[in-house]
């Protein structure tokens, strides 16, 4: 009995390939379905992937991109301009980079660029401020923070753009694993925000890649 089962029409029914997450697979199976995507001249990107596992599948994989940060391994990163980006990903501190880097390196794999603007939370608020010109060009944002979880109110309150929340699991005390940013972002006062699950930086991806997808049809 096969042990996977790649589902390679969902870039023709969705627009988006599938990714794999690598958490809960040993490196062994990761290395046999990511060589199927790479025998077949198709990039992949693989999630949650331990550093011992990455490690591992750059040495089958040496073109290979891997970043520790946030876990993510890509079979090759695709050179963008990010210059003229129109997604944003907002974090409200360093913290925030591993959700903020598996966002980035997931829009890499569908050939958008995004910018990332870190550490403007609100704790110094006029951090934000001072990027808030620049973050007006950009057509979507996913704005990522941990503990309160208040940037997202913020910045749905200041700007018109679609915004997807991600709540991360950085904090203490109540702010642990990330509920308190869930909720906060739930029952925001700035209308119309979007919310992932927490530390789900590649859903945010996609629900923005979907957004950027509907606004060029």
């Amino acid at each position: 009995m096969d042990d996977y089962n790649l589902d390679t029409d969902r870039e023709d029914r969705l627009g988006f390939p599938e990714v794999v997450y690598g958490k809960s697979k040993s490196a062994e199976l990761l290395g046999r379905i990511l060589s199927e995507y790479h025998s077949n001249g198709r990039n992949a990107l693989a999630t949650r992937v331990q550093p011992e596992k990455g490690q591992a599948l750059l040495a089958q994989f040496p073109d290979a991109c891997y970043d520790p940060v946030s876990q993510t391994f890509l079979l090759k990163e695709n050179p963008l301009d990010e210059s003229n980006a129109r997604i944003a990903i907002l974090s409200a501190g360093s913290s925030d980079l591993p959700v903020v880097n598996e966002a980035y390196y997931t829009l890499n794999l569908v050939n958008t660029p995004a910018k990332r603007i870190n550490d403007v939370g609100v704790a110094g608020i006029h951090r934000l401020f001072d990027r808030l010109d620049e973050i007006k060009t950009c057509q979507a944002l996913i704005v990522v923070a941990g503990f309160e979880g208040a940037l997202p109110s913020v910045v749905g309150g200041l700007l018109s753009q679609p915004i997807i929340a991600v709540p991360t699991s950085v904090g203490y005390g109540v702010a642990t694993g990330g509920n308190a940013a869930l909720n906060a972002m739930l029952s925001s006062c700035a209308n119309g925000i979007s919310v992932t699950n927490i530390d789900n930086g590649y859903g945010a991806a996609m629900a923005a890649f979907r957004i950027l997808r509907q606004i060029d049809s």
